[in-house]
């Protein structure tokens, strides 16, 4: 306890100077230790590290002006590390994380390139309610299936290792999209990754009483085919959809590591072009760029 009323006692600058070496979660915790170090610790000279060093991409009118606009670093960096806020077209989002204050970023169904996506009968254009953006490309029925997008990377954090995924939602007329799989691609200059992903299978945690399974039972498929289809597409390393807390799901596209000093493009894409099938039951919402995780 003496030791830490001895650093109480430092200078403000110094004690700010240290806490900006440390991380936003160390910060929150260190301004319990004392009034002093509150005060250190709340200063914008601490913040002021954690925000991107590059700055901010302007935010469209009204984004952080409700309930009032951030008086401080570390209130913008709350703000944005606890929810996305759009950019001036509307088209995409940003959003800090919390851990590190990378830059992340959605890229809305409108701002990506959709074959087909501006024909009704192949794709339509329906509002979200559970969405920063105000609408989603609702997949009505194609057989070639191709989704694109692209960043800059200079708007990227650097030196981070980023994971982009496909953020949708399945409707009740889900088909064709088990199989072939999907090729999914994160390319960044000249290298260009490719994995196997598949945005329809059947989750026992799913709460649809295994409809996908009645489907193909009628068309002569044993009662144990999603299962079985499951352990062959682990054993394939391919890429599954994960449920997400907002009630959307997400399938990893791949992953980057994204270089200081890198001034080019990202580019993500999502295609199944060879199987032929007619393919349906998808709500697009767009593509999530964010800091992949160790672990």
């Amino acid at each position: 306890m003496e030791e830490a009323c001895e650093i109480a006692r430092l200078p403000e600058e110094l004690l700010s100077a240290a806490l900006a070496r440390t991380s936003p979660r160390d910060a929150c915790r260190a301004a319990a230790v004392s009034p002093a170090f509150r005060a250190a610790a709340d200063s914008d000279a601490v913040w002021a590290r954690f925000l991107p060093p590059g700055g901010l991409p302007p935010f469209a009118d009204g984004e952080l002006a409700a309930p009032a606009p951030p008086s401080s670093k570390k209130e913008l960096f709350l703000r944005l590390s606890a929810g996305p806020a759009l950019l001036p077209d509307r088209l995409v989002s940003v959003w800090l994380d919390r851990e590190t204050g990378a830059k992340c970023y959605m890229l809305s169904a409108r701002n990506l390139s959709i074959v087909w996506g501006d024909t009704p009968q192949y794709w339509t254009w329906i509002p979200l309610e559970d969405s920063r953006f105000s609408e989603g490309a609702q997949l009505r029925h194609v057989c070639w299936f191709e989704i694109r997008g692209k960043i800059h990377s200079n708007l990227l954090s650097q030196d981070t290792t980023y994971a982009a995924y496909m953020v949708f939602k399945k409707t009740d007329d889900l088909y064709g999209l088990a199989f072939p799989v999907q090729e999914a691609s994160v390319s960044v200059g000249a290298t260009n990754l490719t994995r196997k992903v598949c945005l329809q299978h059947n989750n026992d945690d799913d709460n649809d009483d295994n409809d996908d399974d009645d489907d193909y039972d009628d068309c002569g498929m044993p009662e144990n085919y999603w299962s079985m289809r499951r352990n062959g597409l682990h054993k394939e390393n391919v890429a599954l959809p994960q449920q997400r807390t907002d009630g959307w799901m997400e399938l990893e596209l791949g992953e980057f590591f994204n270089e200081g000093g890198d001034d080019g493009e990202v580019s993500f894409s999502l295609t199944e072009t060879k199987g032929g099938n007619w393919k349906s039951g998808l709500i697009v919402q767009g593509i999530e760029i964010r800091r992949k995780k160790s672990g």
